[in-house]
């Protein structure tokens, strides 16, 4: 009589660090704040005294401890532990490192390919950190700190959250999900450099008329001035950050994906916490000895 052959079991769904009610909101309002902060010299009048120079130490100031609050929500919530910002750690720490080594030679940069892939595995909030942190580091490691690197943070953290908002593994995998981060990463690459240039257009003056920000003026006046001044100025830039965040994601980026989704089965980031009840059963389904503390 032939036994039968166990079923393997199966191989537990990998699900992102999950978002609670109190990291939602907390990223909400960390998002609210970028805005207004990159956006506000286009509709303040021509007396205001535009510089972001000046502005960007209260940005930093209220940008570290809701970032602090983002991740502390996140553990409240039983989206985050020990594991998941250990790997935070270490991904930020690999991402400083890898931005040296493109960055200023036509925007190379190849930390951008590795933000799409942690967000895509690891989910928008823990994306949006991760872009934050990663930049961070990276600034002091580089000697890049001034009055851009805040802006960089919340650029950085919504190019990787918005990896994470795409469709999910379930729906879409292999070779299409490769193509998907691609283009994910080469619109992003653009969009990111994009509102870097806001950043640092509002400061910048005699250019010529039609490229230069003028307080006061009309909103789309200023932006179309705004256009003309990304095509003349950064187009090359980005294209480069875009073209090597292809290259990168399309060669390297089914092996990373993989090594990401087995990291994130192990560390078991949605398992829920268990401990037994004093009395547990063996293999036998016999009574495990020192259970109760006294060797019964």
């Amino acid at each position: 009589m032939s036994r039968a052959t166990p079923r393997p079991d199966p191989i537990r769904p990998i699900r992102p660090v999950r978002i609670g009610p109190r990291a939602a909101a907390a990223m909400v309002l960390v998002t609210l704040i970028g805005i207004a902060a990159f956006g506000w010299p286009l509709l303040a009048d021509g007396q205001s005294g535009l510089a972001h120079s000046q502005d960007a130490p209260w940005l930093f100031a209220a940008l570290l401890p809701l970032l602090v609050a983002v991740v502390v929500a996140t553990i409240a919530d039983n989206g985050m532990d020990a594991k998941a910002v250990a790997m935070l750690g270490v991904l930020a720490a690999v991402g400083a490192a890898l931005r040296p080594l493109g960055a200023g030679t036509a925007g190379l940069e190849p930390m951008f390919f590795l933000m799409v892939l942690s967000g895509r595995v690891l989910g928008p909030g823990f994306g949006f950190v991760l872009g934050s942190v990663t930049m961070f580091a990276s600034a002091l490691l580089t000697g890049g700190v001034g009055p851009w690197m805040p802006f960089q943070m919340l650029a950085l953290g919504w190019f990787a959250l918005g990896a994470g908002l795409l469709p999910g593994p379930e729906r879409v995998r292999g070779r299409a999900e490769l193509l998907m981060l691609a283009a994910y990463g080469f619109v992003g690459s653009f969009a990111y450099g994009t509102v870097m240039n806001l950043q640092g257009w509002v400061i910048l003056q005699g250019m010529g008329q039609g490229v230069s920000f003028h307080p006061g003026d009309p909103v789309a006046a200023n932006l179309a001035r705004f256009v003309a001044y990304c095509l003349a100025t950064s187009l090359g830039w980005d294209l480069g950050r875009a073209a090597l965040t292809v290259v990168l994601t399309l060669t390297l980026g089914a092996t990373l994906l993989k090594a990401l989704r087995r990291a994130t089965r192990k560390a078991a980031f949605d398992a829920p916490v268990s401990f037994d009840s004093g009395v547990g059963s063996g293999p036998d389904h016999s009574p495990q000895r020192g259970t109760d503390g006294h060797g019964r």
